[in-house]
Formats: C-alpha cells, structure tokens, sequence
C-alpha cells in the first residue's frame, strides 16, 4: 500500500514527518486488515496476533499477554528509574452489520467496528514506534485492551497487575464532530457512568379474548416505559447531565396469548455519583410502584458498568501541551457538549492518574457520522494525529513526573 494525499488529508506535515514511509503504509495496512476481519470482546484472536507482530517492529523490551486476548508493551525510555507512563488503545468490534461501502469492509458477518477500535489499536502501535525512536524520560507501556465495549476489559487488565507501576496513563478515541488535525484535552467531565437495568414484570397469563383474568405484564411494561420518561424530567436537577434509554422489550409468542412475563431493558447514564444513585433508585421506585398498581410483580436489576470520566486538571494540561506541540494551539479545541457516552478507561483513572483525550476523525467534507452505527468510519488521518498526540503526551507526563512534578 502506498499512502496518498486523499488517505492523510488534514494531516499536518509535521505529523507525517515523524513517521517513515514505510511505518505510515504499514499503519494504514494494520489499520485496514483490522477493520476487515472484527472481533468481539475477549474473542480478539487475531487481532491480537496482528498487533503482536506489528509491536515487534517497535523492539520493545518485552510483549506480555493478558486478561486473554490483550498485550502491553514496554517501550524502554532514557532512565530505567524514571517512573513508567502507560498509553492505551483499545481493539474489540460491536455486532453490527457493516454498511460503510469501504473496500476493506468487514467480512465477518453482523460484526464490524463501528467505534473506531481499528484505529485506537493502531495508533497504540503507532505511538509505539515513536516511543521507540524518540523515547520518554522513562519506560512507557503500550496497552492493547479488549473488551472495552462490554465494559469488562479495563478491570481485567487492571487485575492482571500489568500496571502496578503506572504513574499515568492517557488514551483517546476517535470523534467524527470534529476534523482530522484537531483535539479535544481538557479537564473536567469526558465521558459518562454507563450501567445497565432490566426490569423483568410477572404477572398472570391468560387467553387474549379473555384479558380481565390475567395480570398483564404487557400493559404493565407500557405503562413503565412511559413512567421512567419522567425520572429525567421531574426528578433529576435540570443542571445534571442525565440519560434514562429504554432499550429493550421481550415479552409473549403468540397475538392471542397474555403472557405471564415481560421484560424491559435499557441503560443508565450520569456524569457525577449523586445522579447515578438517583437513577437507579428512581427506576427501582416506579418500577415496584407500577407492578404494585397493576398486580404485578418486578425484578429489577441494575449492573454497574464503568463510572464517569473526568480529567484532572494536571493530567489534563500535559496532553493540552503535547496536542499544542504536536499539532498547533489553535488545533486543541473545547469538546462543546456533555457527553453521555460510557468508556472503561474510567477504570484505569480510578487507580492510576491520567486523561482521556478526543481525536478529530472526519475527512474534509464528511459528514459527523455518529459512531455505534452501520455507516461509521473514522478517516485514516487520524490515526497518525492520535499517534503522535499520545506519544508527546507520554513524552511531556514522563518528563513532569521524573521532575516530580
């Protein structure tokens, strides 16, 4: 593959110039193979053999497998007794059934990535070989985690013990609202908590022609549905960013059939503690209160996945600096929005200091193709801008923390 100015276009040259030509083709060849063939979380096989052997490129001092399809890499830096940076990309797809029309499309069927994780993957290895060439104060660890959309990766890697040592660390994910060459590093809130609800509503089944002998959980479950609606508007502090998202509903297998069961689903996101425990108490008080009105039964259950991502400001002003050096000042932009998006890097900041960062994935005229969806695909360039940025961003933590700052 040769790479062309349409592939890189928003690209600085600057940027470009720290790769050679052959680790810019074999980033786009890395990039590509791993959009082709997805895989899902913890079944990342392939993936993870393909970026075994593009980390070997890199020399690193070691390559350790863990939490069982992921891979760190020690980058050696300066000073052996420098304190150790971590930089994270994460590699698992979503099912979905990919419509994007790219040549290197998926090709496992109902599976694609759908949020960028070929390219996180591949910046990961491309900051690798920057590390590697332009080392930091100390050793830098290239973490390569699966698993990130099911929540469950971040802790797993946290469990193996591969980051004990890690005084920072710093990942990123690719935002099609903005442009290839700019980015988001700043303090304060990122990303969402993202937990999970079911509500599963028992009632009385009975013949479809004959509904006053049942206890309906169909109407039931309407009715819930409707009543969350106002947990959001009527209980939550208009000033905190909240999410109530029925997504799911099962219930009968038959038109003339009442059902003795109906289950609800959904998602429940906050950006701070007081509103995460508010939704889901909330949620279990009108669930039990719509049960109770309509001789029914409820079983709520409420899974907690990764908390809120908020950057400190500290963490937060090394990756502003290194965005700025890689880039331009007037490249770092204000993220605009509050995002109610969920992302386990949270787990990673819950124990060890860091930032999370946002890299501009549109090509010049596209449109903000929203990520989670058939049609999302994030342009090559980016790739070599989260590269660079994550790498000057370890180089910059490294450097403020041997001087102990």
């Amino acid at each position: 593959m040769t790479t062309s100015p349409i592939q890189l276009a928003g690209v600085p040259d600057t940027v470009l110039q720290q790769f050679t030509a052959s680790q810019r083709d074999a980033l786009l060849a890395l990039r590509r193979d791993l959009h082709q063939h997805p895989e899902l979380a913890f079944a990342e096989e392939r993936t993870c053999a393909a970026l075994e052997r593009a980390l070997a490129a890199a020399n690193p001092v070691s390559i350790t497998r863990v939490a069982g399809t992921g891979l760190v890499a020690r980058i050696r830096g300066r000073d052996s007794h420098a304190p150790v940076v971590a930089v994270r990309g994460d590699i698992d797809a979503l099912p979905i059934q990919e419509a994007t029309g790219l040549p290197y499309a998926s090709v496992n069927p109902g599976v694609m990535h759908a949020c960028g994780h070929d390219v996180h993957a591949s910046w990961a290895i491309g900051a690798a070989y920057l590390l590697a060439n332009s080392p930091a104060a100390g050793d830098v660890l290239v973490v390569l985690q699966p698993a990130e959309e099911t929540g469950e990766g971040a802790a797993a890697v946290l469990a193996s013990g591969a980051l004990d040592e890690a005084a920072a660390i710093f990942g990123a994910h690719v935002d099609r609202r903005f442009p290839v060459g700019q980015v988001v590093a700043q303090a304060g809130s990122l990303a969402a908590a993202a937990d999970t609800f079911t509500v599963e509503l028992h009632g009385r089944g009975a013949h479809g022609a004959r509904p006053h002998e049942s206890a309906d959980p169909v109407l039931g479950a309407g009715l819930l549905i409707a009543a969350l609606q106002g947990i959001v508007s009527r209980r939550v502090n208009p000033s905190a960013p909240a999410v109530l998202t029925v997504a799911t509903m099962h219930a009968g297998t038959a038109s003339n059939v009442i059902p003795e069961r109906a289950t609800i689903g959904g998602t429940l996101r906050a950006t701070d503690p007081v509103t995460r425990a508010l939704l889901a108490d909330e949620l279990r008080r009108v669930a039990q209160g719509i049960a109770l009105a309509h001789d029914l039964t409820a079983e709520v259950t409420i899974e907690l996945g990764p908390p809120p991502i908020v950057n400190p400001e500290q963490q937060a002003l090394w990756a502003r600096h290194a965005a700025a050096s890689v880039l331009s000042a007037d490249a770092v932009v204000p993220l605009g929005i509050t995002n109610m998006g969920g992302e386990d890097f949270a787990y990673y900041m819950e124990r060890i200091p860091g930032a999370f960062l946002r890299i501009g994935a549109r090509e010049p005229g596209g449109e903000p193709t929203p990520a989670h969806t058939p049609r999302f695909f994030a342009a090559d360039g980016c790739l070599f801008v989260g590269a660079a940025v994550l790498a000057e961003t370890a180089r910059v933590a490294s450097a403020a923390l041997s001087h102990g700052r």
